[in-house]
């Protein structure tokens, strides 16, 4: 599960929208590869979006480290990021398999 936190700072919000688009872009190939499986906008209080929750699924930590060195989210310093491995439970395995 990766976790990416916008930056705080006055640039953060164009940086993201600069970068929207190659991200989505790269987020269809990765999804139609089987490699993403969800992701979705973390937003504030007020609907703004402030980060990004990605449930994804490499065959090795250097093949997510590659995807990370061309994410533009990442290259773009939209993100701030932590990434925690996680299990997919059985009830959402099975919907990938119908």
């Amino acid at each position: 599960m990766l976790l990416g936190y916008d930056g705080t700072d006055t640039g953060s919000l164009e940086r993201r929208t600069a970068a929207r688009d190659k991200h989505i872009a790269l987020g269809d190939k990765l999804a139609a590869e089987g490699k993403m499986l969800f992701g979705t906008a973390i937003l504030d209080d007020d609907g703004t979006m402030i980060g990004s929750m990605l449930i994804l699924e490499f065959d090795s930590r250097s093949e997510l480290d590659e995807w990370l060195k061309v994410e533009p989210y990442v290259t773009g310093d939209v993100w701030h990021i932590d990434i925690r491995p996680v299990r997919v439970g059985p009830s959402f395995t099975r919907l990938r398999r119908a």
